[in-house]
């Protein structure tokens, strides 16, 4: 779509009345409905100009309000649900939250005078002149919201759809997005985003199982679906992969190692497997569809809308669809001078493949000598009887850390009839280490646990550095 897009609400009905729905868990909304009709109690026009906090549980409430407040609220906050109360006034001052959307499930800011309306996923019929549009709203993403302060990101509708070009139009062929990511966050976001303008999404709820999801998912007929690594693992463990029959099936942030992308295509050999890189700074950099972990060396450098390049050993992205700025008091500078954001994450480049090796706070110390998490991993998880797997430090008197690795069985695996004993997998394991990795890379200890434990972004729960 050229040029700067128009409100939320604009785009999606650029073409025409929008045929697609909103599934939540218990109901589904069809996107037309909106162009007379509010789910915020009849009360949109109150909260014009304002900058507002959106402190919902219920993910179809939390998307009907991000359309219908773009272009009338000044501020979007789009708040996580498992954002601490106790951070809630640190996002009201950061933001300068001057009004509050709420479900029946959610307590407004406590101790905070700001006036606060009830949402929910039940339509009420409103007058056309509520949906004059008069602003280009600012969207505030969180990148931090359960542990120390959270990072406030500043984008424009402009700068979350810029990786969206072709495809803010409905598509030839009906599509059904589904996405095991809450879409508070960037990459659940950008999901939505694509999903409203091209046909229909069937969103997740937190504490929802993953079989009755993906059973949802399978009566909406889903065609494309994303999450992160972690949340395919535990599909993949569920036994409920099979229930759907998508086209396209996406990952991202988190490393896709090789075991999942082959893991996700021999579960659906007649789906697209794509995994992709974003960040909620830096925007989406790619979205590569070989079937192979990394990204081919030739990003780099390579000219167009979205640059990359390695700097000190990290990932480094400019492109217009990066975050403005950082709000807050103290915030330091999202991108350099020259517009390039750092993410943090480490590269290193291997026969013209890039391989991600984990954050650059990440790293385990063993004797002076560095170890990335990520990387022994991808050597665990390779094994045919590993679902997934956790690397973390501990404490030694002698090299003041060594490795250990916790591990999750799949219940089953190709061309095996019985799965080995815990002690045969473990001898394996450490054997496989032993041949991929330097010797202080290999785990001095392999657990068999029943689960590891998963945020509710969807990554791996990772002890701090």
């Amino acid at each position: 779509m050229p040029g700067e897009p128009g409100s939320l609400w604009e785009s999606i009905t650029a073409a025409g009345v929008p045929r697609g729905r909103l599934y939540g868990r218990y109901v589904a909304v069809a996107l037309a409905d909106l162009a007379h009709a509010s789910s915020l109690d009849g009360r949109l026009e109150e909260l014009r100009d304002r900058s507002v906090l959106l402190l919902i549980k219920d993910q179809l409430t939390a998307a009907l309000a991000l359309i219908e407040l773009d272009g009338v609220a000044r501020r979007l906050v789009l708040c996580p649900p498992d954002l601490s109360a106790a951070h809630v006034p640190e996002v009201v001052r950061g933001t300068a939250a001057d009004a509050c959307v709420r479900d029946t499930a959610t307590p407004g800011p406590a101790g905070l005078a700001i006036p606060c309306i009830t949402a929910g996923p039940s339509l009420r019929p409103c007058g056309a002149e509520v949906r004059r549009r008069s602003r280009a709203t600012e969207w505030i993403l969180l990148t931090s919201a359960t542990t120390g302060a959270a990072k406030l990101v500043l984008h424009t509708l402009a700068s979350l759809t810029d990786a969206l070009a072709g495809q803010m139009r409905p598509a030839a062929d009906p599509v059904v997005w589904s996405t095991f990511y809450d879409i508070r966050r960037y990459g659940g976001l950008q999901i939505f985003l694509r999903a409203v303008h091209a046909g229909s999404l069937v969103l997740s709820e937190p504490a929802e199982p993953v079989m009755e999801f993906l059973a949802r998912a399978a009566t909406a007929q889903v065609t494309h679906i994303s999450g992160t690594p972690s949340h395919w693992r535990r599909a993949l463990m569920s036994g409920a992969a099979a229930m759907i029959a998508p086209r396209y099936v996406r990952l991202s942030g988190e490393i896709a190692d090789q075991a999942v992308l082959d893991s996700l295509r021999a579960t659906y050999p007649e789906a697209t497997v794509a995994h992709a890189f974003a960040s909620t700074e830096a925007g989406v950099a790619f979205e590569v569809r070989d079937g192979l972990a990394g990204f081919p060396e030739t990003l780099l450098g390579a000219p167009g809308p979205v640059e990359m390049r390695v700097m000190s050993g990290t990932l480094q992205i400019r492109s217009a669809g990066t975050g403005k700025r950082y709000l807050g008091t103290g915030a330091e500078a999202l991108r350099g001078a020259d517009g390039w954001v750092d993410t943090g994450d480490r590269i290193e480049v291997r026969a013209g493949r890039c391989y991600f090796m984990g954050r650059r706070g990440g790293v385990i110390n063993v004797g002076g000598l560095k170890v990335h998490p990520e990387e022994v991993e991808a050597v665990i998880n390779a094994h045919p009887w590993v679902r997934m797997s956790l690397v973390r430090a501990r404490r030694n008197a002698i090299t003041g850390a060594v490795v250990t690795a916790d591990v999750v069985l799949a219940e089953e695996a190709g061309g095996r009839s019985a799965r080995p004993g815990p002690e045969t997998l473990t001898r394996e394991l450490t054997e496989s280490c032993r041949r991929a990795l330097a010797a202080h890379k290999v785990p001095a200890t392999i657990r068999i646990v029943p689960s590891l434990e998963v945020s509710a972004a969807g990554k791996l729960v990772r002890p701090d550095a």
